[in-house]
């Protein structure tokens, strides 16, 4: 008899009347919210502006969504377009089946677009980003515990997670890989961190350092799940694609600290123009007038400005002086 697992909710949905509430969407809302809010306060620590992560995020994240789901069809076309299945299934992204690496390789499309909008440069985003999808992760795969799914080996293991039969899936005790994986992001969030913190990782390195620890995890993980997936040369194919993915990192990290050493001062170039370059209003019109009058009325103006009344003085001493020059003039023929 096992004293001891983790059990699996009875349903992964809740109806509020005729509206379904799916636990798998709520997983992927909340995170989305965790990555721009961590985001946000990293991009403000480093100098940018209060909002243009959010800004920058109604970008990446649909094209994300769409990226990840894309990823898992091709993936795992066979449970769509074979024989028996209905491919409008396809469109079903609230059962779950979104594939991190599409994510992120079409997020970063999004971001770039939304950068590119705002005059930012993207490995400055993405730096400062990265910490908050991993976290954004770690939430987004309790959904796959509310839909019984991604679940590792059979275990005895006090930790073992109880899955009750259904469709594709026999009832038991397994790992749970889905709390494995959930754990490690959480790790690799504060690793990166940490390390920006330490190291001033700038140009992408934080990011770069996220994915490369993601991928170590996420390859023995995922060595241990047992759900149908393709197989080359005898590993699964997201085990092949966390390797390669992996040493795409290490290499970018590496050659990036010799090309581009030290970290961007500068993230968002429109505010630091606006802040250091633009004078105060009014004031460059004002001096442009004053450089095109002539010198007399030039000094005319400063004698105005500092002197109250001082047209009527300059009226007067001009009489005095005609009346001073006409009686000069009137010795000078006698």
């Amino acid at each position: 008899m096992d004293l001891a697992y983790i059990p699996s909710p009875s349903t992964g949905v809740i109806h509020l009347g005729p509206i379904p509430l799916r636990g798998y969407a709520f997983c992927i809302i909340i995170g989305v919210f965790v990555a721009v809010w961590l985001g946000n306060k990293r991009w403000i620590a480093r100098g940018g502006t209060a909002g243009t992560v959010a800004d920058i995020a109604v970008w990446a994240v649909p094209f994300g969504l769409v990226g990840g789901r894309l990823y898992h069809v091709i993936t795992d076309y066979q449970l769509y377009f074979s024989e028996g299945e209905n491919w409008v299934d396809a469109f079903k992204i609230w059962e779950g089946g979104l594939g991190i690496w599409g994510a992120i390789a079409l997020g970063a499309v999004g971001a770039w677009i939304g950068c590119r909008r705002r005059g930012i440069p993207l490995p400055a985003y993405a730096d400062a980003i990265a910490p908050g999808i991993a976290l954004a992760q770690a939430v987004g795969r309790w959904g796959n515990w509310f839909n019984q799914e991604l679940y590792g080996r059979p275990t005895d293991l006090p930790w073992a997670l109880k899955i009750t039969a259904g469709p594709n899936r026999e009832a038991g005790l397994y790992h749970p890989t889905f709390l494995y994986e959930s754990l490690w992001c959480v790790g690799v969030a504060l690793l990166v961190i940490w390390a920006d913190r330490r190291f001033k990782l700038g140009h992408g390195r934080a990011f770069a350092l996220y994915v490369a620890a993601y991928c170590a995890g996420r390859g023995w993980i995922e060595y241990m799940r047992v759900d149908e997936a393709h197989h080359i040369l005898g590993l699964r194919l997201n085990v092949w694609t966390a390797i390669i993915v992996f040493l795409l990192a290490v290499v970018y990290m590496v050659v990036s600290a010799k090309v581009r050493p030290g970290r961007e001062e500068t993230v968002e170039p429109r505010k630091a123009a606006e802040a250091g370059e633009k004078p105060a209003e009014g004031a460059e019109d004002a001096a442009t007038d004053r450089d095109a009058e002539p010198a007399e009325v030039a000094g005319d103006r400063a004698v105005e400005d500092k002197v109250p009344g001082a047209d009527e003085d300059a009226d007067q001493a001009g009489e005095k002086r005609k009346d001073g020059a006409g009686n000069g003039a009137g010795a000078g023929g006698r």
